[in-house]
């Protein structure tokens, strides 16, 4: 696996963007997703624990929002519970507790959000 492969770096924010991890092809486990690219194995990709994931994409909404998303205004946060609905974050065992958590808000406020965006 090199670094330098066009392939590699083609795929590698998508990697990073779901929290990923890529590893050579023959050091691939079970669950790992090997890519192939011209009849040749290039990559494995492994990926993470839904659980994990959840913990990703919040960190990565801090990023894209500049502040702990506990500092965001209540619209703000409104619009992260739906963007995480969409994502299906709330599958996830836990999930309203962990996002309450990460918005610094109730889980009772977490399920507020929730049914104003099903009843809008």
């Amino acid at each position: 696996m090199s670094e330098d492969e066009p392939f590699i770096t083609a795929v590698k924010p998508l990697v990073d963007a779901m929290g990923g991890m890529m590893l050579p092809p023959d050091e691939a486990g079970p669950d790992d997703v090997v890519l192939s690219w011209d009849g040749a194995d290039v990559v494995a990709v492994r990926l993470p624990q839904l659980a994990d994931s959840l913990d990703h994409i919040l960190a990565a909404m801090e990023r894209k929002q500049g502040k702990p998303l506990a500092d965001l205004d209540r619209k703000a946060k409104q619009e992260v519970v739906r963007i995480l609905e969409a994502r299906g974050a709330f599958s996830v065992r836990h999930g309203v507790e962990t996002v309450a958590g990460a918005l610094g808000v109730s889980r009772f406020t977490v399920y507020n959000y929730l049914n104003r965006e099903k009843g809008a």
